[in-house]
């Protein structure tokens, strides 16, 4: 299996997502902290992703 390095977007993407589901856990954010365990899920998929295919 080949890997490839994630575009720096993605890459912020995921971060970001990733940080706020955090967050979101113990500081109550409207719509956030009602999803936060698949803000951090989604943040590790897409880096996942994007390292699996190329060009994501």
């Amino acid at each position: 299996m080949k890997l490839s390095k994630p575009k720096n977007i993605t890459w912020w993407i995921a971060v970001i997502a990733g940080v706020l589901g955090i967050i979101a856990h113990f500081v109550t954010i409207p719509f956030v902290s009602t999803y936060s365990f698949w803000f951090v899920a989604f943040g590790f998929v897409l880096l996942a992703l994007a390292t699996y295919f190329k060009g994501l």
